[in-house]
């Protein structure tokens, strides 16, 4: 059993003193600080999650191409009528104006209408007058 030990630590000796090719270019970039501050460095590696996430790929999509999720209907609608006096703010003429005040009301009805999935989420109408009278006062 000893002399098992001895032939591994000669072995080691061995291993210790040769260097491959690849392992001295590998050695000789470090002295020389070709790995230093590289970007990324820290942060641990994208795809090495496991187990493996079946919709890697769609995710990976999704962040790329910086596609936000779809909203359940209630809260776009809800964004919608936050986002209101900034698209009105692009429109030139009053009917038109009206016209996307009154499409966007037709659309929470429309929604009030159809049975709630989920957790139920109250949108309210836009006053037409109210939201046209701002749009006047920004012209």
């Amino acid at each position: 059993m000893a002399r098992l030990d001895a032939g591994s630590l000669r072995e080691e000796r061995r291993m210790e003193r040769y260097e491959s090719w690849v392992d001295r270019q590998i050695r000789e970039a470090q002295e020389r600080g070709e790995f230093d501050n590289l970007p990324g460095a820290g942060r641990p590696i994208p795809g090495l999650t496991w187990p493996p996430d079946p919709n890697w790929w769609v995710k990976g999509l999704i962040e790329r191409e910086r596609i936000s999720p779809p909203l359940p209907p209630p809260l776009a609608l809800r964004r919608e009528v936050e986002q209101l006096p900034a698209t009105l703010a692009g429109v030139r003429d009053e009917a038109a104006a009206r016209e996307i005040v009154e499409d966007l009301n037709q659309r929470i009805l429309e929604l009030r209408r159809r049975p709630s999935e989920g957790v139920p989420r109250f949108v309210g109408t836009v006053d037409v007058e109210a939201a046209l009278d701002r749009w006047r006062e920004s012209r």
